[in-house]
């Protein structure tokens, strides 16, 4: 039997000074897509700093499983995300 490759999409998503718990609830929701894995990605910095966030970032990887539409689903998850913390950011000044 023939070996096929298949070609699996990976990215990382950092948002400096983003909380951790806001990291782990884009994880959990990217996790309910079929064929998604997403891992926080540890944070390096030796030094302490309140304004930085607990971890540096999300790993995302769309696995075999993962189609067009499962795509599409992260995309809008993270566009939400991302506008979220626009509007956030707008409120607090």
């Amino acid at each position: 039997m023939p070996k096929v490759e298949t070609q699996q999409l990976q990215y990382q998503i950092s948002r400096p000074g983003l909380p951790l718990a806001v990291y782990r609830e884009v994880a959990a929701h990217l996790r309910q897509v079929e064929g998604v894995e997403v891992n926080l990605i540890p944070q390096t910095s030796q030094e302490f700093d309140y304004n930085q966030s607990q971890v540096a970032g999300l790993c995302i990887q769309h696995t075999d499983a993962s189609d067009r539409i499962s795509r599409e689903r992260v995309n809008q998850i993270l566009a939400y995300y991302q506008l979220q913390q626009i509007e956030q950011g707008e409120m607090g000044r």
